[in-house]
């Protein structure tokens, strides 16, 4: 089942002679029938990234913090997106809250972004009376581009893009956890 809601993204535009590179955001919420421990090792699983998400082309972990139980941990990572012509790399620094959320800002020293931050949260959902096996998937993105010309293509694709990155999350689940019942869906009010 999932619960499905987008806020308006403010697409950038431009004029003949200027280009405006402020931010383009995203939400998406949904209620996915996994535990939130499962969602959060593929969202967490930074190095998997090429296999599902659309456009990224390469992934590695530059370093990462200890991990301890359940304590917030780090990681920086190095992205390669591609589309078309274009093929970037940039570098994340992600903060992972166990089972909670996984939070990546793209470094000040990444020429491809001005800003970029994804963060990914999840949260128990009620199922009946079984809050364990259900969650509420969040994913807030916002992101501007240094470059006009990125900007610019960006504009044309970035609400596709935003589904297509949902859509494969949840693909990418249920793949992995083939045993769940991912087909069956109802709306929420």
């Amino acid at each position: 089942m999932f619960l499905f809601r987008r806020a308006p993204s403010r697409a950038c535009a431009r004029t003949f002679f200027s280009f405006n590179l402020t931010p383009q955001t995203f939400h998406e919420s949904k209620v996915l029938p996994y535990k939130k421990e499962e969602l959060f090792n593929i969202v967490s699983d930074v190095s998997s990234y090429p296999q599902f998400i659309p456009f990224c082309t390469g992934s590695r972990i530059l370093n990462t913090s200890t991990r301890k139980d359940m304590e917030p941990y780090t990681m920086d990572a190095e992205l390669t997106v591609g589309f078309l012509s274009f093929n970037e790399s940039y570098i994340s620094k992600v903060t992972c809250v166990p089972y909670s959320s996984v939070k990546a800002l793209a470094s000040s020293s990444t020429p491809l972004f001005k800003t970029l931050s994804t963060v990914w949260r999840l949260e128990p959902y009620p199922s009946g009376k079984d809050y364990s096996n259900t969650t509420l998937v969040t994913l807030d993105l916002s992101f501007a581009f240094a470059s006009p010309v990125h900007a610019a293509v960006s504009s044309a694709f970035f609400g596709q893009v935003s589904k297509q990155m949902v859509q494969a999350f949840e693909d990418r689940c249920s793949k992995v956890y083939q045993s769940k019942d991912s087909h069956h869906t109802s709306f929420l009010p």
